[in-house]
């Protein structure tokens, strides 16, 4: 029998290796960022064109690569970080393999120009698909520009499962904002298709922090800050009163790195433990500087999953430092005297200081009945009557309940019906203001008065959106809403199915967006709820491209639908039961739980 074992050429061994290394654009992106940040580069751009499938291109002002080092730096496992297995756990920098250039250079087109201070010219070298095409001297800046093209031209397959621009964008956006959190002190400027997605100046952690998300987190926002003897924590982390339904804005960073870690989660969880509701969740921008030899970044391709020798006592410091720094800073602000101005008083030095006067009527005399009535008391006496005129049925407030107007009509739950819903008879009773109970021929049926509208709405917008009877109306006041570039790239990927769904929105400047129109039965309260909601269900990645209409659908359902603790009229309820068992589905809420029960008079005996 032959020998059937055999070494795989270079370039077939690096695009194996590619896949682990760079996964999507974003992947470089990432990659040559942390390159540029090795060479201690102070100002970095990034250019991007089709999300990265077309171009991708980093110049940094960094230290730059000799004519020799340009060469290496594409050969496998060629790297300045590294000379022995003892450098491994003593690491200073972000990236040390010495695969990553091999990687991208096997999978796209790759032109470098880089430069040395001490050189008069710079080097060009051209690689394609792992193969050296050109090396000759160029003029060039300081430093070192990296331009990827074509990325996976030489492997369709990979090209193929590529998600759209849109999507593969707002990964690009994610690697991004991950470095430039943790490199206040350098500046970078981020282009997309030309035009500016980010500018960022040098400054303080939380002018970056601001920059990158927004400046809504401004005030929203407390400092973290303990040292112990091998541990530095400090960053920022959310007011329990902003906390939001997303885990977006939850970053841990570690020796300039970012990374994940679900232990180090839960001690900031516990922290907001009673303070914020169920569902919500905390921002937090929290930095650990830990002694290299105790964490080790080489467990991961990607290096965002890392070990501690020593986690159970951070999670603990990190746990009692999050308590305190919400003790301290989270409580309602005291008044500054020195700077409120209501509360000072500018008295004249030239001005004599006189007792205040007091005017006596003597001619006042509280028993004589005719002048003990206060003329206000009279004047004011019908309208006392009635604000203690306790009548329950005219002065109880209620909140309206909407009723779907696409129930069809004619449908009467009569007791001869074979339909697999109840039949139901024209007396309603609420029962804790969340439960609808009615009597039926077999017993009594119990409706979950949120679940059964949930379905009724739901199933009310998929209807009009396949019928497009979606109704919109123009905002007299315009909403203004303020976005990070992350989900600003959500709206522009969803504009098309908000707009069928009654929604005019406009984008403003580089990190917001103006709604001019939504849909009729909304109100202008509701509306960064349910724009904030949508974003939170893409953010999280729970919805295929097919299933946007229901994920629309669903969330206005939940937005719109009344709530537990409302009080509802007898006409009220009946319209709500009659549109329930009109549903296609009237036993099954749009999550999956049971809308309604039907007990049975035997049962009822039972109890007795």
């Amino acid at each position: 029998m032959s020998d059937q074992i055999k070494l795989l050429p270079d370039s077939i061994a690096n695009q194996i290796a590619a896949g682990e290394v760079i996964q999507r654009p974003s992947s470089v992106v990432k990659e040559l960022l942390e390159n540029a940040l090795d060479a201690k580069a102070t100002h970095i751009n990034l250019i991007v064109k089709d999300a990265g499938r077309t171009l991708i291109q980093i110049t940094d002002n960094g230290s730059g690569m000799s004519q020799t080092d340009a060469r290496m730096c594409f050969e496998k496992h060629a790297t300045s970080k590294i000379s022995n297995a003892d450098d491994l756990f003593n690491l200073n920098t972000l990236g040390f393999r010495g695969e990553a250039l091999a990687s991208i250079a096997a999978i796209s087109h790759v032109q470098l120009k880089t430069k040395t201070e001490d050189q008069e010219l710079g080097t060009e070298i051209i690689m394609e698909g792992s193969e050296l095409k050109s090396q000759e001297n160029c003029s060039c800046s300081t430093g070192t520009s990296f331009s990827v093209k074509n990325l996976f031209y030489n492997v369709p397959a990979r090209r193929n499962f590529l998600k759209s621009n849109t999507a593969e964008l707002r990964h690009v956006i994610e690697e991004f904002q991950r470095i430039a959190l943790v490199h206040p002190n350098v500046s970078f400027t981020f282009y997309n298709n030309g035009s500016v997605l980010h500018q960022l100046q040098k400054g303080s952690l939380k002018q970056r922090i601001t920059q990158v998300i927004g400046k809504k987190l401004d005030e929203k926002l407390v400092p973290i800050e303990e040292q112990t003897e091998d541990l530095k924590i400090h960053g920022f982390i959310g007011k329990p009163e902003f906390s939001r339904k997303k885990r977006g804005e939850q970053y841990f960073f570690a020796n300039h790195r970012f990374i994940k870690h679900p232990y180090f989660h839960h001690a900031i969880e516990n922290a907001y433990k009673e303070l914020i509701p169920d569902g919500s969740f905390p921002s937090y921008f929290i930095y650990l500087q830990v002694q290299p030899e105790e964490i080790d970044v080489n467990i991961h391709p990607t290096k965002i999953e890392v070990n501690f020798s020593n986690k159970q006592l951070i999670y603990a410091i990190l746990a009692a430092a999050a308590k305190k720094a919400l003790g301290q800073f989270s409580l309602t602000p005291s008044l500054d005297f020195e700077q409120e101005e209501s509360m000072s008083f500018q008295f004249s030095r030239e001005k004599a200081i006189k007792p205040p006067s007091i005017k006596i009527n003597p001619e006042y005399n509280p028993f004589e009945s005719e002048k003990a009535t206060d003329p206000r008391q009279i004047s004011n006496q019908e309208n006392w009557s009635k604000l203690y005129n306790f009548n329950e049925e005219n002065n109880e407030t209620v909140e309206p309940y909407n009723a779907p107007t696409s129930v069809p009509s004619g449908i009467n739950f009569l007791p001869e019906t074979n339909d697999q819903s109840p039949s139901l008879n024209n007396t309603f009773i609420q029962i804790g203001l969340s439960f609808v109970i009615s009597s039926v021929k077999s017993g009594m049926v119990i409706i979950d008065q949120k679940l059964a509208h949930e379905r009724i709405l739901y199933e009310k917008y998929l209807e009009q959106y396949e019928n497009r009877q979606i109704a919109s109306q123009q905002l007299l006041f315009p909403v203004n809403m303020n976005m990070s570039a992350e989900e600003l790239s959500i709206i522009q990927e969803l504009k098309d199915e908000l707009i069928n769904f009654g929604f005019d929105i406009k984008t403003f400047g580089h990190n917001g967006i103006v709604i001019n129109g939504s849909p009729t039965e909304i109100t202008e309260s509701k509306i960064p709820e349910i724009i904030d909601e949508i974003i939170n269900h893409f953010l999280d990645g729970k919805h295929l491209d097919q299933d946007r209409k229901l994920a629309f659908a669903r969330t206005m359902a939940r937005q719109l639908a009344i709530k537990y603790g409302q009080k509802l009229k007898q006409s009220e309820m009946e319209e709500l039961a009659d549109a329930l068992f009109s549903c296609t589905i009237p036993d099954v809420s749009i999550d999956g739980e049971q809308i309604f029960k039907t007990i049975g008079i035997e049962e009822i005996k039972s109890l007795f």
